[in-house]
């Protein structure tokens, strides 16, 4: 679903965020991708996003090359996608019925279609009873959940996640990680999230450990001690 193959990004003055980097991501496959500050994780997830494309090597996503795609093509791969944020990017002014079905109305969607998409997956986050609230009004973990319905309500193969339980408390994280593997095994969605909360590696099939722009290391079906303590080893310095 996800190849990286030798992938670099070279900034000015020789510097770099990404070096040589190769990563495949199944289809279906829900991977916590972490790593210290400068690891080049947010540049690979704005790859990604085709906000930036690699200076070597290539990142294909379903076998097509993202550096080749035209900005039409751009624009159709990116509604191809979902997006779950650690600050829930929200409309203040728009109820939670509003948030979500801007989607759906966005891409076309027909009036009716709208309504039972965006009622199917309020009632799957377990928020139909807040359809009527402002964001202002609702918790960080109900903030949160309006985001990953919004990210859902495409059903997409391709689920972003940058720190999604950043802003949350542990009983809170543990829920938006459930909907997300829940999302993921429901529909086959291939989920990369970029994290540095150890909690969230319970959630994921693999850990995948970025270092100076590199994979330096990988665990399938981590603990969260064990990947808090190859954190720790990856920001010590030496």
């Amino acid at each position: 679903m996800i190849e990286a193959n030798a992938i670099s990004m070279a900034y000015t003055r020789g510097v770099y965020a990404l070096r040589n980097l190769t990563l495949r991501v199944d289809k279906g496959e829900f991977v916590f991708l972490t790593g210290p500050s400068g690891a080049g994780k947010s540049t690979l997830l704005r790859m990604l996003l085709r906000q930036d494309v690699p200076t070597e090597g290539e990142l294909l996503v379903g076998g097509r090359n993202l550096a080749t795609l035209t900005s039409r093509q751009v624009q159709a791969y990116r509604r191809s996608l979902g997006f779950v944020f650690q600050d829930f990017k929200l409309l203040p002014a728009k109820t939670v019925l509003e948030n979500v079905s801007f989607v759906p109305r966005v891409l076309g969607m027909a009036a009716p279609q709208q309504q039972r998409r965006t009622f199917q997956v309020l009632k799957w986050v377990g928020l139909q009873h807040r359809m009527n609230a402002y964001p202002m009004e609702l918790s960080g973990g109900e903030q949160q959940r309006v985001a990953i319905a919004r990210a859902l309500i495409r059903f997409p193969d391709i689920i972003l996640a940058d720190e999604p339980t950043g802003n949350l408390d542990s009983r809170t994280s543990a829920e938006v990680l459930d909907l997300l593997k829940e999302s993921a095994a429901r529909y086959e969605q291939t989920i990369l999230m970029v994290t540095h909360d150890p909690r969230a590696a319970s959630a994921a099939d693999r850990a995948v450990f970025l270092s100076d722009g590199r994979v330096v290391d990988e665990a399938r079906d981590p603990s969260p001690d064990d990947i808090l303590e190859r954190i720790r080893t990856l920001e010590s310095p030496g």
